[in-house]
């Protein structure tokens, strides 16, 4: 009985064969993990904010100097979204309803491009200014530009979140 018992738990020999598989399925596992990645990196997002990072570094000093003027006029946009689509009270410095000629939005996610949009906003009777459309959940940044004649009122990027129900956190 003790023999049998022996026999039945005696440890089993490893041999090449076992080594050999033990190799196969190591580098098989880390050789599919490693096309699976790169085909990932190379089929999404780029990653490129800029289409030329050399060109839009030299232009940042007069794009920061035209930031610090257009902020300086004092024009404040409230951004609003529901199932209607967005929505942006747009105020002078004194807070009172401000009148722009056209209030347009570049809208897209923080990552990739397949739902970026542009929008233009009309003044409504109230004098908020309003564009159609549903925004889908998520994560979305609006670049906001308001102009009046050749002048830039406002321009802003604004970052916010967008609920299942269409109402905006910001």
């Amino acid at each position: 009985m003790m023999q049998m018992i022996r026999a039945i738990f005696r440890p089993k020999e490893f041999t090449g064969k076992h080594m050999l598989g033990t190799m196969v399925a190591f580098f098989g596992v880390i050789i599919t993990v490693n096309l699976v990645m790169a085909r990932f990196a190379v089929t999404t997002w780029s990653g490129l904010v800029v289409p030329n990072t050399y060109v839009a570094s030299q232009e940042f000093n007069g794009r920061a100097a035209q930031s610090r003027a257009i902020a300086a006029l004092g024009y404040q946009a409230d951004l609003g979204s529901n199932a209607d689509g967005l929505s942006i009270a747009f105020t002078g410095s004194d807070g009172l309803p401000a009148v722009a000629d056209s209030i347009f939005v570049q809208l897209r996610r923080p990552v990739g491009t397949d739902q970026d949009r542009e929008l233009v906003l009309m003044r409504d009777a109230d004098g908020v200014y309003r564009a159609a459309g549903a925004l889908a959940e998520g994560e979305w940044i609006a670049t906001v530009t308001a102009t009046r004649g050749n002048e830039t009122l406002y321009k802003r990027g604004h970052r916010f979140h967008v609920r299942a129900d269409g109402s905006l956190r910001q």
